[in-house]
């Protein structure tokens, strides 16, 4: 038998096969990432955000008047417990209620709310003015009519996160939705509902 030199010195074995070394295959070189040509700021992270779709939830609380606003940012934390988060922007017009409620509501919207949505998102609008319906629910939060999938949740913690407040609450009551309802969504900055 013939070796090739660089394959090193065959050795006997038991079995009567010579086993040769093989060299190692050459690393293959990794391409370079992408240049970054600006600092990555706020403008670049909305616009990869607005390419993340997401559900449409209202917050509601109870204060000297009751405070609302439209969340894209509502999260499952835990079966058990039963918790969520949301995240608020600590200058928003709501975060004053919330920052003092013991109990939050949270509205799980349907396709058709699109309205509810947008009504919940305007600025120095009054959201519980008509055509909002709306009465008390458990602990006193405000709890928006036709909708099929509701909570109320106590408020454990408030944590800061830049310009903005992590909510975290516990789901203490709620009606998890009779109807198969088909979720509004929220995508490259407007309002969609879901294709199949």
């Amino acid at each position: 038998m013939t070796v090739s030199p660089d394959l090193g010195t065959p050795a006997a074995t038991s079995s009567g096969i010579v086993p040769t070394s093989i060299p190692a295959p050459a690393p293959v070189p990794l391409p370079a990432p992408p240049a970054v040509t600006a600092p990555f700021d706020s403008t670049a992270f909305r616009a990869v955000f607005r390419r993340h779709a997401a559900g449409v939830a209202v917050i509601t609380a109870a204060g000297a008047r009751p405070a609302g606003f439209t969340a894209t940012s509502l999260t499952s934390v835990s079966a058990d417990p039963p918790l969520l988060s949301f995240g608020i922007s600590s200058t928003g017009s709501a975060w004053p209620t919330i920052a003092d409620a013991a109990h939050v509501g949270v509205h799980i919207l349907g396709e058709h709310q699109e309205d509810v949505a947008a009504t919940f998102a305007r600025s120095g609008a009054d959201r519980f003015a008509p055509p909002t319906a709306w009465g008390p629910g458990p602990y006193g939060v405000p709890l928006l009519e036709d909708v099929h999938v509701w909570l109320v949740a106590r408020v454990l913690a408030r944590i800061p996160a830049g310009d903005h407040r992590i909510v975290v609450a516990q789901a203490v009551a709620g009606a998890p939705g009779g109807d198969a309802d088909r979720p509004l969504l929220y995508h490259h900055g407007r309002y969609n509902a879901l294709r199949h």
